[in-house]
């Protein structure tokens, strides 16, 4: 799998419609209008996220790995 840096995912779910709605601390809570999902974002600078924290951002907001 691909590693993504926290600021690229952000980025990646604006694409895919979901809204940034507040940041608390080093993270970004994204939502989405018609979903009661909250997904939130560590972003600590360029540093990848995890693997198994990527997957679940991603599987959350029904971006395949594909599309990365």
């Amino acid at each position: 799998m691909k590693q993504l840096s926290g600021l690229a995912v952000c980025r990646l779910l604006e694409i895919n419609g979901w809204e940034l709605r507040r940041i608390n601390g080093s993270h970004h809570i994204f939502t989405k209008q018609g979903r009661i999902e909250r997904i939130s974002v560590p972003v600590h600078g360029n540093k990848p996220l995890k693997v198994g924290l990527l997957k679940s951002i991603l599987k959350q907001s029904g971006i395949n790995e594909a599309d990365l």
